[in-house]
Protein backbone atom coordinates (compact mmCIF):
# COMPACT_ATOMS: atom_id res chain seq x y z
CA UNK A 1 0.00 0.00 0.00
CA UNK A 2 1.46 3.75 -0.68
CA UNK A 3 -0.36 6.67 0.73
CA UNK A 4 -1.02 8.05 -3.30
CA UNK A 5 -2.75 4.67 -4.16
CA UNK A 6 -6.33 5.28 -5.40
CA UNK A 7 -9.20 4.65 -2.69
CA UNK A 8 -9.95 0.95 -4.76
CA UNK A 9 -6.48 0.29 -4.92
CA UNK A 10 -5.91 1.09 -1.06
CA UNK A 11 -8.92 -1.26 -0.27
CA UNK A 12 -7.93 -3.91 -2.95
CA UNK A 13 -11.59 -3.66 -4.26
CA UNK A 14 -12.45 -3.19 -8.41
CA UNK A 15 -12.99 0.39 -9.20
CA UNK A 16 -16.40 -0.37 -10.31
CA UNK A 17 -19.51 1.69 -9.06
CA UNK A 18 -21.30 -0.77 -7.77
CA UNK A 19 -19.95 -2.51 -4.49
CA UNK A 20 -21.05 -4.60 -1.96
CA UNK A 21 -21.16 -2.39 1.03
CA UNK A 22 -20.47 -5.21 3.43
CA UNK A 23 -17.04 -5.81 2.04
CA UNK A 24 -16.24 -2.29 1.92
CA UNK A 25 -17.15 -1.94 5.93
CA UNK A 26 -15.31 -5.16 6.21
CA UNK A 27 -12.17 -3.68 4.36
CA UNK A 28 -12.27 -0.25 6.30
CA UNK A 29 -12.46 -2.32 9.72
CA UNK A 30 -9.51 -4.22 8.80
CA UNK A 31 -7.49 -1.35 7.36
CA UNK A 32 -8.41 0.48 10.13
CA UNK A 33 -6.81 -2.15 12.83
CA UNK A 34 -3.70 -2.14 10.72
CA UNK A 35 -2.84 1.81 10.69
CA UNK A 36 -4.49 2.84 14.40
CA UNK A 37 -2.15 4.82 15.98
CA UNK A 38 -2.16 3.35 19.05
CA UNK A 39 -0.72 -0.19 17.11
CA UNK A 40 2.51 1.92 16.62
CA UNK A 41 2.84 3.84 20.29
CA UNK A 42 6.03 1.57 21.18
CA UNK A 43 7.63 2.96 17.64
CA UNK A 44 8.03 6.05 18.56
CA UNK A 45 6.20 9.86 17.52
CA UNK A 46 7.31 9.17 13.96
CA UNK A 47 6.09 5.75 13.43
CA UNK A 48 2.77 7.43 15.55
CA UNK A 49 2.30 10.61 12.93
CA UNK A 50 2.73 8.00 9.71
CA UNK A 51 0.08 5.90 11.33
CA UNK A 52 -2.11 9.26 11.97
CA UNK A 53 -1.49 9.73 7.58
CA UNK A 54 -2.65 6.77 6.97
CA UNK A 55 -5.87 6.51 9.61
CA UNK A 56 -6.63 9.65 7.76
CA UNK A 57 -6.28 8.54 4.34
CA UNK A 58 -7.96 5.45 4.91
CA UNK A 59 -10.89 7.02 6.65
CA UNK A 60 -11.23 9.96 3.40
CA UNK A 61 -11.12 6.69 1.29
CA UNK A 62 -13.58 5.23 3.17
CA UNK A 63 -16.04 8.19 3.26
CA UNK A 64 -15.50 9.07 -0.52
CA UNK A 65 -15.98 4.87 -0.99
CA UNK A 66 -19.07 4.58 0.85
CA UNK A 67 -21.12 7.21 -0.38
CA UNK A 68 -22.45 6.18 -4.43
CA UNK A 69 -22.43 10.06 -5.72
CA UNK A 70 -19.17 10.45 -4.16
CA UNK A 71 -18.00 7.44 -5.56
CA UNK A 72 -19.44 7.95 -8.97
CA UNK A 73 -17.54 11.67 -9.47
CA UNK A 74 -14.17 9.87 -7.71
CA UNK A 75 -14.72 6.88 -10.72
CA UNK A 76 -15.40 9.97 -13.25
CA UNK A 77 -12.01 11.57 -12.15
CA UNK A 78 -10.41 8.78 -12.49
CA UNK A 79 -10.85 8.00 -15.58
CA UNK A 80 -10.26 11.67 -16.98
CA UNK A 81 -14.11 13.31 -16.93
CA UNK A 82 -14.10 15.65 -14.77
CA UNK A 83 -17.13 16.51 -12.89
CA UNK A 84 -16.81 20.18 -13.05
CA UNK A 85 -19.71 21.00 -10.46
CA UNK A 86 -19.00 24.72 -10.39
CA UNK A 87 -18.72 25.93 -14.13
CA UNK A 88 -20.69 23.25 -15.75
CA UNK A 89 -24.52 23.66 -14.29
CA UNK A 90 -25.90 22.75 -17.96
CA UNK A 91 -29.20 20.49 -17.17
CA UNK A 92 -31.73 19.29 -19.92
CA UNK A 93 -34.63 21.06 -20.13
CA UNK A 94 -36.82 17.96 -18.84
CA UNK A 95 -34.92 18.01 -15.83
CA UNK A 96 -34.92 21.37 -14.77
CA UNK A 97 -38.42 21.69 -15.31
CA UNK A 98 -38.80 18.96 -13.34
CA UNK A 99 -36.93 20.25 -10.56
CA UNK A 100 -39.15 23.33 -10.34
CA UNK A 101 -41.93 21.78 -10.13
CA UNK A 102 -40.55 20.18 -7.02
CA UNK A 103 -39.26 23.29 -6.03
CA UNK A 104 -43.05 24.72 -6.12
CA UNK A 105 -44.34 21.83 -4.81
CA UNK A 106 -42.86 22.51 -1.72
CA UNK A 107 -43.49 25.62 -1.42
CA UNK A 108 -46.94 25.23 -1.87
CA UNK A 109 -47.25 21.69 0.59
CA UNK A 110 -50.33 21.62 3.08
CA UNK A 111 -48.98 19.35 5.66
CA UNK A 112 -46.41 16.55 6.70
CA UNK A 113 -47.86 14.37 4.51
CA UNK A 114 -47.84 15.74 0.81
CA UNK A 115 -43.81 16.68 2.30
CA UNK A 116 -43.91 13.18 2.79
CA UNK A 117 -44.75 12.10 -0.48
CA UNK A 118 -42.54 14.84 -2.33
CA UNK A 119 -39.86 13.34 -0.38
CA UNK A 120 -40.26 9.31 -1.32
CA UNK A 121 -40.91 10.76 -5.06
CA UNK A 122 -37.38 12.66 -4.84
CA UNK A 123 -35.64 9.49 -3.36
CA UNK A 124 -37.17 7.27 -5.80
CA UNK A 125 -35.83 9.55 -8.80
CA UNK A 126 -32.57 9.64 -7.08
CA UNK A 127 -32.65 5.50 -6.78
CA UNK A 128 -33.12 5.46 -10.31
CA UNK A 129 -30.46 7.81 -11.54
CA UNK A 130 -28.04 5.99 -9.31
CA UNK A 131 -28.82 2.28 -11.25
CA UNK A 132 -28.52 4.00 -14.79
CA UNK A 133 -25.09 6.01 -13.07
CA UNK A 134 -23.61 2.51 -12.44
CA UNK A 135 -24.67 1.01 -15.75
CA UNK A 136 -23.21 4.04 -17.66
CA UNK A 137 -19.81 3.73 -15.73
CA UNK A 138 -19.84 0.08 -15.06
CA UNK A 139 -20.89 -1.47 -18.71
CA UNK A 140 -21.06 1.17 -20.55
CA UNK A 141 -18.07 3.21 -19.72
CA UNK A 142 -19.94 6.27 -20.81
CA UNK A 143 -18.02 8.63 -18.27
CA UNK A 144 -19.24 11.70 -19.99
CA UNK A 145 -23.15 10.94 -19.54
CA UNK A 146 -22.37 9.64 -16.20
CA UNK A 147 -20.62 12.82 -15.47
CA UNK A 148 -23.89 14.63 -16.48
CA UNK A 149 -25.76 11.91 -14.04
CA UNK A 150 -23.44 13.25 -11.03
CA UNK A 151 -24.39 16.28 -11.83
CA UNK A 152 -28.15 16.01 -12.11
CA UNK A 153 -27.76 13.92 -8.83
CA UNK A 154 -26.21 16.51 -7.18
CA UNK A 155 -29.76 18.44 -8.01
CA UNK A 156 -31.64 16.21 -6.30
CA UNK A 157 -29.98 15.11 -3.19
CA UNK A 158 -29.57 19.61 -2.68
CA UNK A 159 -33.21 18.97 -3.02
CA UNK A 160 -33.70 15.91 -1.06
CA UNK A 161 -31.77 17.93 1.96
CA UNK A 162 -34.50 20.63 1.49
CA UNK A 163 -37.23 18.73 1.35
CA UNK A 164 -35.52 16.87 5.09
CA UNK A 165 -35.09 20.69 6.24
CA UNK A 166 -38.55 21.41 5.71
CA UNK A 167 -39.86 18.65 7.31
CA UNK A 168 -37.70 19.22 10.59
CA UNK A 169 -39.51 22.83 10.58
CA UNK A 170 -42.95 21.57 10.28
CA UNK A 171 -41.88 19.11 13.79
CA UNK A 172 -40.78 22.10 15.47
Amino acid sequence: MKLDDDDFTLFGLPARQALVRSELDARWRALQSDVHPDRFAAQGAAAQRLAMQWAVRVNEAYQRLKNPLKRAAYLCEMRGQPIRAEDNTAMPAAFLMQQMQWREALEDAAGEPVVQALAEAVAAEERARLCQLETLIDHDNNMAEAARQVRALMFVERFAQDIHKHLETMDT
